[in-house]
Formats: structure tokens, sequence, C-alpha cells
């Protein structure tokens, strides 16, 4: 990912209403299972905004949980210091530096569809591994291919994602799908139109990312939309969106 990147997350990634929001996402799939003692490994952990989220989510338990990070770029390491976390590591999502079943639940945002990622099956199958039995992951990723835009271009996008596809590939790692749903699917429509609309107009587009400072009407329009959205996943799963979500776990065996 482009060096820029990390520094433009790092500057909104406590505040921007759609990091905020897909955290109540995450929170409403996981569920019961963020309990205390919790020892969760954030794969691909950035700027470290989820982490510290995660810390702070269970920092009110008499026993906190643990959260570990990874990242093979130099710089989100630096962010994720700024941050004073110290259970970091710079490694590659296909390869992690721990031993198997080390984790209670993996976390990966927005990770896997990066051209950095060698494999997206190599670093869900590493996922897998380092899951104790019964252990949970929850894995993101952009969906829908055909709204690709000039901030997939910025952020090395390799693929955006069908929900299908990303259930085939978490189950082909072993891992038994439990939940999957589409995620940012009210503001759907408004996006898809608007890239649409920016490829038919013939311009010259510039590479630019969407990481970036809202404004206050689309921080609350933002922030409402994706609080509607957690509120429904405690009872339905969501059929389109610009996010494709699955929530699975490791059986007792992985497939050898």
């Amino acid at each position: 990912m482009n060096p820029a990147e990390y520094e433009a997350m790092y500057q909104v990634e406590d505040t921007l209403w759609w990091y905020q929001g897909m955290r109540l996402i995450a929170t409403a799939l996981i569920g019961d299972r963020l309990v205390p003692g919790t020892r969760i490994l954030d794969a691909g952990c950035g700027t470290g905004g989820n982490l510290a989220w995660f810390e702070g989510a269970t920092s009110r338990n008499r026993q906190p949980g643990t959260g570990f990070g990874v990242d093979f770029s130099d710089d989100a390491m630096g962010f994720c210091q700024a941050r004073n976390l110290a259970r970091i590591a710079r490694a590659s999502v296909c390869d992690l530096p721990f031993t198997s079943g080390s984790f209670d639940g993996v976390m990966s945002f927005d990770v896997i569809y990066h051209l950095g990622v060698s494999s997206d099956q190599a670093a869900l199958r590493e996922a897998a591994r380092v899951l104790r039995p019964g252990g949970w992951a929850l894995i993101r990723v952009p969906a829908f291919d055909a709204l690709r835009s000039e901030h997939d271009e910025a952020v090395h996008t390799r693929e955006r994602y069908l929900l299908a596809s990303l259930k085939d590939r978490v189950s082909s790692a072993g891992l038994v799908v439990e939940r999957a749903t589409y995620a940012n699917t009210l503001l759907f429509p408004f996006a898809a139109i608007s890239r649409v609309l920016r490829r038919s107009s013939h311009e010259p587009a510039e590479t630019a990312s969407d990481v970036r400072p809202a404004s206050a009407a689309a921080q609350a329009v933002g922030s409402f939309a994706l609080r509607l959205e957690a509120l429904a996943l405690n009872w339905a799963s969501l059929p389109f969106g610009l996010s494709a979500i699955v929530l699975a776990s490791r059986p007792r065996e992985l497939p050898r």
C-alpha cells in the first residue's frame, strides 16, 4: 500500500464514520465471543486503530483481552508504536510468527485482497493455523469487482470479492463458516452510482484514496447508516454491500 495511505489512515482511523461504524458491525458479528481474557490477533493491523479498539473494548473487564498485531509495512509499525502498542511484529500474514493454536480469535480487516498479499489462501490457512480449536476468525474484504475505483488503485487492490467466493476460500482454508454477510449496504446505491458516473465521464481518473476527513453531514449520515446495519445484523445478514464479511471457526482438526 502507498506509504501516504498509512498516514491518511492514522489521521482519521479513530474518528471517521466508516471506521467507527465497521467496528460496531464487527462487534455485532463477534457477539459474546469477545470475552474477558481473549487473546486476539489482528492480521494486517495497519496503523493499529482496530487493535487499540479491541484493547479498549475489553479494558473494562477485570481480565482484559490481550491483542497482538502483525503488518509487513515499516510505516505501519511506526504508527502502531506511536499508539504505544507493544505486542506488534513486522511479518507477513502468509507467514505468521506464532505457534499453532496461539489465539482465541483472529481478525483481518481489508487485508487479504491487497496485491502485497501473495496468496489470500495462504493468509487464510495461516489464520486457521494460529487459532485454537473452537477459535473464531472475522475476515472482511471489499465487495464486487465492478465497483473498482480510484481508491482501489491507491491501495493496490488485487480483487474485490463476491460473498460466495470469500466463503469458499475461507472454507478451503479449513475453517467452518458460521456467518456470512455484506455490509455498508444502505450507502451502496450512492457509491455504485457515483463510481459508474465517474467511469462514464471518460475523464482520466486520478489515483486518489477515499480515506480522508468527512464533512459534518457525511459523518452524520454515514454513522447513522452503519449503526442501523450493526443493529440489523443481530437478526439477519445483509444481501449486498460494499464489504463482504465472514465469521468462521476452527474445527478440532484442520485438514492436512
